[in-house]
Formats: structure tokens, sequence, C-alpha cells
């Protein structure tokens, strides 16, 4: 992050740097600091084992999740228990419960993924025009964001999402739409201290405009904070969209963790077969688990003391 003294981002010291290079060196930070966590790597290896299941899930889930297994006499292999041919066991309809928490695994990590950037990039955008600019703009758009905060989340996720649709863009959109409050307040609190340092003074005296400042010169700066608010931001989103399905209003087209729970429990069978509700509920846990671990270690970017604690 840089002290006062340090000048961090100073025209002088960056000079002949390009942009991509600055942006490369703190990527190349956050990439160390992962490597040199030991909770950080247990992170990063269990979320990229569910990246690969999500990318490679069609080759991978042993069945089609939607297909109708059958008994020896023609009857629909109904909450068979777990056996080699189906590891998960079987649905109330027959269908591999393996299969669908692979192919699940897409989709789950998709809106999470996806509603976390689009959460981050609207929280420091709002965080960094408010604290440069202050005054007016910074009261209208933290009044704006205080009443962002008062809403309910989950209440006002699913009426959002029924006025929508429950389609995947929609439901990672709604998420996002409330999880952008405390990156745009942490982001604000430390534009706020970086838009009086001596490189900002001296971008000012050189002619660069407002915009050059925020972008060029303070976002650097507070992209670890940015890094460390989306890792939270892809954990709330799985589970607000684990939530969402649990509670009916998913996309029934769409196989997720979340709706395979809702199944399990709209069919009866969510306290007898457990088969059909640990490993769903165990994947959302160790996903979420995997990126705070990965979030515990981005904090040393944010709070270097924290490196002298492991």
């Amino acid at each position: 992050m840089g002290t006062d003294g340090e000048q961090v981002n100073s025209p002088t010291k960056h000079t002949g740097r390009s942009r991509v290079e600055r942006v490369l060196e703190r990527l190349g930070n956050v990439v160390d600091v992962l490597r040199r966590n030991q909770l950080g790597k247990v992170g990063v290896g269990t979320f990229a084992f569910f990246l690969l299941i999500g990318v490679f899930g069609p080759y991978l889930a042993p069945y089609d999740p939607t297909r109708i297994h059958r008994a020896g006499d023609g009857s629909a292999l109904r909450l068979a228990e777990p056996s080699l041919a189906h590891p998960f066991g079987t649905t109330n309809l027959g269908r591999d419960v393996l299969s669908q928490v692979i192919i699940g695994a897409r989709i789950s990590i998709l809106v999470g993924v996806l509603a976390a950037f689009i959460a981050v990039f609207i929280g420091v955008n709002i965080g960094l025009i408010s604290g440069y600019f202050g005054g007016w703009v910074d009261d209208v758009l933290m009044r704006f964001t205080d009443i962002a905060y008062g809403l309910p989340f989950l209440p006002f996720v699913l009426v959002l999402v029924f006025l929508l649709g429950p389609s995947l863009w929609s439901i990672a959109i709604v998420i996002s739409v409330l999880l952008w409050r405390s990156t745009a307040r942490v982001i604000r609190s430390q534009v706020l201290s970086h838009k009086e340092r001596p490189y900002v003074e001296s971008a000012r005296a050189i002619g660069a405009s407002d915009t050059r400042i925020m972008y060029y010169h303070i976002l650097p700066n507070v992209i670890p904070l940015a890094f460390l608010y989306g890792s939270f931001s892809v954990a709330w989103a799985v589970i607000a969209e684990a939530s969402i399905s649990f509670l009916g209003f998913g996309d029934p087209s769409m196989t997720s963790w979340g709706q395979i729970l809702f199944n399990a429990y709209s069919s009866g069978a969510i306290r007898s077969a457990w088969w059909w509700v640990i490993p769903p509920g165990v994947c959302i846990m160790l996903l979420v688990m995997s990126v705070f671990f990965v979030g515990r270690a981005l904090e040393e970017l944010t709070n270097p003391e924290l490196r002298h604690s492991q």
C-alpha cells in the first residue's frame, strides 16, 4: 500500500512504466502472498479444484444429470442409496446425484464470480469518485450507500429475482446490487487518505486530470483491497445463489447446488435421503471456505502486520 514517505505511484517514481506493467506488479504481489500463506495455498487449491470441475463437468459426470435410471424390473431407481454405479445415490426421480453435483459446480461458481466482479466494479468506482471529489458528491453517494445498507439482503434479492425472472444473469446481477456496499466504503476511506499524499499533489501540479489521477495514480494503490473484498463477495454470492435456489426462486432449468437442495426438500426426502443432501452442502461449504482462506491471505496486502503473526 505504501506510506506517505514512500510516495507510492508518484509520477517521478513510475516514469516510463505503463499502466499494464503497474497492474502486473500488483498482481505479482497478490500471487506472492498466496504462495507464501498456507491457508492461501489451501484456498487456491480447493477453488481451482472446483473450477476445474465446473469447466470440465460435462466430461467428468458419469451420467446425464436429467437421465432417469431404472431398476431391473423397469421401474425408476428412486432414492437408491450410494453404490458403485451411483456413488452419491439417486434422487426421487431416479437421477444420479453425483452427476448433478458435478454439473451444479459450474452454475454456482459462475454466479459467484460474476456477481462478485459486478459488485467490486460498482463498489470500487463509487468509492473512488466519492472519496476523491468529496463534498456534495461524497454526501450523495454515501447516503445512497446507507440506503443500500438499510435494505434486508435476502428479502430484497428474492423480490428482484421474482420481478426479473430466475435466469443466471438476473440472479448474478440481483446479488451484486447489494454486495458492493462494503467495498465502496472501504475504498472511499483509502482514497480519502491517498488523495492528500504528495504523489497526487504532484500529479495535479503537472496538469493531470481528475480521471487520470483516480484511475492511473490512486487506483493501483487500492487494488489489494479490491481483490480482498472481491474474494469475500464470491463467497457471499455463492451462499446467496444457494439460498435463492433453495427457497425455490432459482431457475428450474439450471442444475446448481442450491437447486439440488431445493429438490431434496420439496420432495420430502431431505431427512431420509442423506446422500442427496450432504454432497451439495459439503461442496458449498468447501467452496466458501476456500474463498475465505484466499481472502485471509490477501489481508496481508492491506495489513502487513499480519505477516509477522503467521
